[in-house]
This record gives C-alpha cells, structure tokens and sequence, in this order.
C-alpha cells in the first residue's frame, strides 16, 4: 500500500481533482443564512467554536452528506454536532428550541423568518 492511499481525503479536498469551470453567481443571503453567519462569529467570539472546528465539523458530515446540504445547512449541522459533542447543548434542548422557533412563524412566511 503506497503512503497516498494511507492518508484519507476528506469531503472538501477536490484541489486537482477534475472539474468544469466554476460558475460565481451573487445572490442575496435569506434572512436564516445571515442568522447562521452572525452565530459562528459568535461562536468563535466566544472562544466555543472556533474557524478551523466549524471546518472539520463539515468535513466530519462526510462526502454524501456534504453533496445534500447548502453551505448553511453544513454549518447549522456541524454546529451543532460539535456543540452536543462539547456538551453545551444536547439534542433535547435543540428541538425544544426548534419547536419554539417554529411556533413562532405562520406557514406563509417561508418557515425562515
């Protein structure tokens, strides 16, 4: 076994792969991505996550994972697995919240409020 095949690549390690051209298209962020920005910054204002956790967080969704959810929903998902992992909040505190946050809203606003 060659020492390339001992290290493993993970999800967002595409550099040299084969690929088409990259397509930059601007769009607006929705009002729940600002939300997810403004968290992680102060996640990592606070000392709790910090840049380089958020990012093997994502890795650790794994490649199929990955390939299923926007950028986002990456980081709310990985946000939240190294949160419980941490120990600073649990499963069943976030979809007691979630719950909260979903009562809030009415079915014609886009559930993003």
């Amino acid at each position: 076994m060659g020492s390339e095949q001992l290290v493993r690549r993970l999800p967002n390690d595409i550099g040299g792969d084969p690929a088409g051209k990259i397509e930059m298209i601007e769009h607006e962020l929705l009002p729940w991505e600002k939300r997810c920005h403004a968290l992680a910054d102060v996640l990592d204002f606070h000392k709790i996550i910090n840049t380089e956790e958020k990012r093997r967080g994502v890795e650790a969704l794994g490649g199929e994972m990955i390939g299923k959810l926007s950028y986002y929903e990456r980081w709310i998902v990985a946000f939240s697995n190294i949160l419980f992992q941490k120990g600073v909040l649990t499963p069943g505190e976030l979809a007691v919240k979630m719950k909260e946050v979903e009562a809030r809203f009415t079915p014609n606003d886009g559930g993003h409020g």
